[in-house]
């Protein structure tokens, strides 16, 4: 029997975090024998956040971004059910949703019982033999709605969940996801955005058209270091360990990234301002470039007839200006940054890694237009304290900005930033939080052993 210190120590955390999530999973479990009556779970997963070091709007264009997976995440304890209903509750709060595994079942927008409902919906409609329901229960040290990619892991939490109580791992119409992580990364990714994946039909998503960005950052990053990745397909490029003596450190702005409502519309126009982008170079070449990765690669001139073809546009949604910058910004970040800032980081150059950063968050205040003045401000701040590097990541609009630090420097430089913080916005500042993070594992299961429960 393994106990739960050295399964958690096995994943790769530090010891600062293996404290926590010990009492995140004795929370859970105590949570799920309060409700299912008596000790025993099935199963146990982390599912961790993850930080876009680079790569804003990139993935669902084919892009590239820079990525890591953080300390913070769910902690979720499983036991299956006799019947099809999914039962998720929240320990900390007590809060439950409850669904079916079944393909009729109707998610509610804007609630965040959607998140589980849309993953058993999809599970159902894919996987017919998926019927033995679960009740789960989680601790998450996630901010939520904070760009860390909390509701996506939420998500992937309790489909491993479900996989795991169905035996979704050994069943044959799951080997399409099941050969690689990055593979499993790229389904996941279609169950929110409601795309199919092979022959795996799509369904209606939670109404967000992003990519395999998040999800791949959860299931395939490793511990100490960053990973390169293009998208659509999702391509592993390279993996770039961390300089040792430094951390990262998150400001959570308190202002919420929820993909709803008015954040939803603007995180989707900039999706589809790049599928736009492609349309126009495609009408206008006559070649079939898959992605806007693929027709900003496909000759020395590409970008300059790009621009040619943007400047001439006429269309209904999107001035040539916006299209332009939309393409500037795409390009430059996936083609220039994110491969240039690996190469700073390989060789410990971290100078030059704070000037390509500096360029990627001046494309997405000026091109991107996914910036608020609160993670302009933390931007600008980080780096006026020490920081080497600093930039907003996720999907803007809100959210959180990551700033890389002296590790020895970590205690004042987040008293320095919270308090420049706080005296720029100090009704942002109240909600805000403020941490410590470093590349941690990927979303993995857990072996535990807590007193009255035992889990092999």
């Amino acid at each position: 029997m393994v106990p739960m210190a050295q399964s958690l120590e096995a994943t790769g955390l530090r010891p600062a975090s293996i404290e926590a999530k010990r009492a995140a999973f004795a929370a859970a479990t105590s949570s799920l024998a309060a409700r299912c009556g008596g000790a025993g779970v099935d199963a146990a997963f982390f599912v961790p956040g993850r930080i876009e070091v680079l790569g804003k709007h990139t993935d669902y264009a084919g892009g590239r971004s820079l990525l890591c997976a953080a300390e913070q995440g769910f902690c979720l304890v499983v036991r299956a059910r006799r019947d099809a209903r999914v039962v998720v509750t929240d320990a900390r709060t007590g809060q439950s949703a409850e669904t079916a595994l079944d393909p009729a079942v109707e998610p509610t927008r804007g609630e965040w019982s959607n998140y589980p409902a849309t993953v058993a919906r999809r599970v159902a409609r894919n996987f017919p033999d998926a019927r033995t329901g679960a009740d789960v229960a989680f601790v998450s040290d996630l901010p939520p709605a904070s760009g860390m990619s909390s509701s996506s892991a939420f998500m992937i939490g309790v489909f491993l969940a479900i996989a795991e109580m169905n035996g979704l791992p050994r069943d044959a119409g799951a080997r399409s996801i099941a050969a690689r992580a990055e593979d499993l990364a790229g389904y996941l990714a279609t169950i929110e955005n409601g795309s199919s994946f092979g022959t795996l039909a799509g369904d209606r998503g939670v109404g967000t058209f992003g990519g395999s960005e998040d999800h791949t950052a959860i299931l395939c990053c490793h511990p100490g270091a960053l990973s390169q990745y293009r998208f659509s397909p999702v391509l592993h490029e390279r993996e770039i360990p961390l300089p040792a003596g430094v951390a990262f450190v998150i400001a959570a702005s308190g202002v919420v990234a929820e993909k709803t409502g008015a954040a939803l519309a603007a995180y989707n126009r900039a999706s589809r301002s790049a599928q736009r982008v492609l349309e126009l170079w495609r009408a206008a070449t006559g070649r079939a470039d898959a992605t806007l990765e693929g027709a900003a690669r496909s000759g020395p001139d590409a970008a300059d007839r790009m621009r040619d073809v943007l400047d001439a546009s006429n269309d209904d949604e999107f001035t040539p200006a916006a299209l332009r910058k939309r393409f500037e910004q795409f390009r430059a970040e996936s083609l220039d940054i994110v491969p240039a800032a690996g190469d700073a980081l390989s060789c410990g150059d971290l100078t030059r890694f704070g000037r390509l950063v500096d360029q990627s968050q001046e494309g997405a205040e000026a091109w991107l237009g996914n910036q608020i003045a609160e993670t302009i401000t933390l931007a600008r701040t980080a780096r006026e304290c020490g920081a080497v590097a600093s930039s907003a990541f996720g999907a803007g609009f809100g959210g959180s900005v990551w700033a890389l630090v002296s590790a020895s420097e970590v205690p004042r430089f987040l008293a320095a930033w919270s308090a420049a913080y706080q005296s720029a916005h100090p009704r942002a500042a109240a909600r805000a939080r403020f941490f410590e993070t470093h590349p941690g594992p990927s979303a993995c299961q857990i072996r535990i052993t807590t007193p009255g429960v035992v889990l092999s």
